[in-house]
């Protein structure tokens, strides 16, 4: 065999990995990149905020968290802000919550708090208790995040409230792991990282499909225009994902992305509960409108095939003995990986993540479809039953 030809084998399998990499070359920097971009657009100052800051309500629902609260109330509680509330909803914990909750009320006049009644336990208690907490707000801007969650600086608030613009109804934020040691932290981290590239890069691109109530914010009207959580209110989750879906617009939404407005998520130690989390929200994915779930499908299945011809092409040229082939689909794998790691990784530390992925990154490239597919079979075979009130 002549050194510059290539067998038909190898010109199939070589050509494959080129297109591969360009399909994976317009993912990476037409979604991927969204963030930093947007982040660079900001810095230049060609991204407009309102410079005023409307009262607000901050809204949170807890159940058997009294350490959290402990820890994490009063960062929310003493967020660097002209006029806001704070609204605690109690889900029937049975712990030390409502002793704490009363002790901070006598420091702290901006924070209240109710319970959920114990009678409603045929729906969704976090849309119950979602639901206590919105009716008894009396701001028109309302913020959400959770009792596992810290606001990354004093300015949170402030930060998402420059993005309460006359036009805008919806604000997505970032929320990241707190970093800690371990393999289960490690593979958390990722998956809420490149989350967040979709999600938020989609938003950004002005096609959003979803939020996460770790850090979000919405108008209330919008909330009451849409009958609160009333389609899917026998769903266990839905509360955030499903209610943006629905409502979000190229016109209506905006993303923060300023490192000081993201939260902080507390480490996850155990892998069921981590497991349970996303096996839920696979049960509400299939109810989201539009192409976005199709378009990520797409990636992702052009991911494994890349990884597939680039492995066959350099396994091919190694037993033909015909380097030029092995080198080319070598090369072609270390410039998607490059790229990978530049876009990821800078967008990791844009967002706060202290963590880089380099030797890991092709690792959780390849497992992330693995897991999600695995997430899906547990949600298919337990059935609807564990994902309902019944």
């Amino acid at each position: 065999m002549e050194t510059f030809t290539f067998n038909t084998a190898e010109l199939i399998v070589l050509s494959a990995a080129g297109i591969l990499f360009i399909i994976q070359l317009i993912y990476y920097f037409g979604l991927y990149n969204r963030i930093h971009a947007h982040n660079k657009a900001v810095r230049k100052e060609e991204v407009h905020f309102s410079r005023e800051l409307p009262p607000l309500s901050v809204i949170l629902c807890v159940r058997n968290e009294a350490e959290n609260l402990r820890k994490i109330l009063p960062t929310i509680l003493e967020q660097d802000y002209p006029q806001f509330e704070v609204i605690v909803v109690n889900d029937a914990s049975t712990d030390e919550t409502e002793d704490i909750l009363g002790m901070m009320e006598e420091k702290y006049p901006h924070l209240y708090h109710s319970f959920t009644p114990e009678s409603a336990r045929y729906i969704s208690h976090k849309k119950l208790a979602l639901t206590l907490g919105i009716k008894a707000s009396k701001h028109d801007w309302l913020v959400f995040t959770e009792t596992n969650c810290m606001p990354a600086s004093n300015q949170w608030l402030k930060l998402m409230a420059r993005n309460f613009t006359p036009q805008t109804q919806i604000v997505l934020g970032y929320s990241g792991y707190d970093r800690t040691r371990g393999w289960l932290h490690k593979r958390t981290a990722f998956d809420t990282l490149f989350q967040s590239l979709r999600y938020l890069g989609f938003a950004l691109a002005g096609k959003t499909y979803m939020g996460i109530g770790r850090n979000l914010a919405y108008r209330k009207e919008l909330f009451f225009q849409q009958k609160g959580f009333s389609k899917y209110l026998n769903l266990q989750r839905g509360e955030d994902d499903l209610f943006i879906n629905e409502l979000a617009t190229p016109s209506n939404t905006r993303v923060e992305t300023d490192i000081n407005a993201t939260t902080r998520i507390n480490p996850v130690y155990c892998y069921k509960e981590w497991k349970e989390e996303k096996v839920s929200y696979m049960a509400t994915a299939k109810y989201y409108q539009g192409t976005q779930r199709y378009l990520l499908g797409f990636e992702t299945f052009s991911r494994l095939l890349f990884y597939a011809a680039c492995i066959i092409g350099i396994t091919l040229g190694v037993l033909n003995l015909h380097w030029l082939a092995a080198g080319i689909a070598l090369l072609i794998w270390l410039l998607r990986f490059i790229l990978q790691a530049v876009i990821i990784n800078q967008t990791a530390k844009e967002m706060g993540e202290a963590r880089k992925y380099y030797f890991s990154l092709p690792v959780f490239d390849l497992l992330q479809p693995i897991q999600s597919l695995n997430f899906k079979l547990c949600r298919f075979f337990r059935g609807k039953g564990d994902f309902m009130r019944k």
